[in-house]
């Protein structure tokens, strides 16, 4: 009998994995968008009790699964403030929708820019946050962290609040578990799909805190291709072409 469990996975995998889920079975990626932040929202009122929140975004699909978070804890009648790295025009693709959907929704969001005076506002909410949500950087950055990401992550590591990251802490490289320069000291992660394989470094605890791995709704016989592994041999399954 063979025993399966999940394994930990690489950037590309994970890419192949949502390009799959779209191309070969048709599921739009607003939708794996959608359970994902959805996901994490569970994730978070599991964890925490209801409060104020600081939604943190880039302008990639992890600002996009901040989006979904800010409205969903929005429904679950947390106090929600949404900030965002970089102007509207910036944000495009699956994000951009979310981004539309919570702008009209009338949460609370704004741009905070390292350089001028909203800093000063951005940093006074997370001084008042009950809960700080790290939705800045996925798993594909190169190189050291650059500004404004390392300004934004400095901050938030400063606030002293509990942090729940989303996929993984923003600033860690999702192969080695090591930071990027700066990387934020995550409370908790909400990992997409299944561990990183940098989780695999112990040193990477000290940045991601304990983790919950959040399924997107890709369908089960994708995810198996990648994840399984026979614990009987301790390697993983065949992939299926």
């Amino acid at each position: 009998m063979v025993n399966l469990v999940m394994r930990p996975l690489s950037e590309l995998e994970l890419r192949e994995i949502d390009q799959r889920a779209i191309e070969q079975y048709g599921l739009p990626g607003v939708v794996l968008m959608e359970n994902a932040g959805r996901g994490c929202a569970e994730v978070i009122t599991r964890h925490w009790p209801r409060g104020k929140v600081v939604i943190c975004c880039g302008k990639g699909n992890n600002g996009g699964d901040g989006f979904v978070i800010a409205r969903h804890l929005d429904s679950a009648g947390w106090s929600v403030q949404v900030r965002v790295t970089e102007s509207m025009s910036a944000i495009g693709g699956d994000a951009e929708i979310m981004r539309t959907v919570i702008e009209r929704s009338g949460i609370d969001f704004l741009k905070a820019n390292p350089q001028d005076d909203s800093w000063k506002g951005f940093t006074a909410a997370l001084s008042q946050a009950d809960l700080i949500v790290d939705a800045l950087l996925g798993t594909g950055i190169a190189g050291a962290v650059r500004t404004p990401y390392c300004d934004w992550i400095r901050a938030i590591n400063a606030s002293g609040k509990p942090v729940l990251a989303v996929d993984l802490p923003s600033g860690m490289d999702c192969h080695t578990g090591l930071p990027r320069g700066v990387c934020i000291q995550a409370t908790r992660t909400a990992t997409m799909v299944a561990p990183k394989l940098g989780f695999e470094n112990i040193d990477s605890h000290e940045w991601t805190g304990p983790i919950d791995v959040v399924g997107i709704g890709a369908p089960q016989v994708l995810i198996q291709q990648f994840v399984a592994v026979d614990t009987g041999t301790a390697r993983p399954v065949p992939r299926i072409p």
